[in-house]
């Protein structure tokens, strides 16, 4: 059994069927208190680094130049491995971010990427 991945905007409200909640920036959101945020894990070491993330930006124009660079981030991590391993027995992941833009954040890239790791 495989886990269904979704993701979630930090600032929304939890609800039961998030399943286990991890948060996948670097930074911790902005005005989020950690109790607010009901997150199960805080998996930085997922996000994109530094420097790709301020490179990025949030500019939809580099939106696929991020996907390409990210993922090979991705794929160069041993956290990544570390990740699927420990929940690949879980029924539900939501992955949590904190983006304003819902379709151009890492979080996007790392549910289509980790998907195809739990096949």
């Amino acid at each position: 059994m495989r886990p269904v991945i979704h993701i979630k905007r930090a600032y929304g409200p939890h609800q039961e069927e998030d399943g286990y909640r991890v948060l996948v920036d670097r930074l911790w959101p902005r005005g989020l208190k950690k109790e607010d945020a009901a997150v199960d894990e805080w998996a930085k070491d997922l996000a994109p680094s530094n420097e790709l993330r301020k490179w990025f930006g949030h500019d939809p124009a580099l939106w696929a130049e991020f996907q390409r660079k990210y993922k090979a981030e991705l794929k160069n991590n041993p956290a990544v491995g570390s990740f699927v391993n420990m929940h690949k027995n879980k029924k539900r992941i939501t992955l949590i971010y904190s983006a304003k833009d819902e379709k151009h954040n890492q979080a996007v890239v790392l549910q289509e990427y980790l998907s195809h790791l739990f096949e």
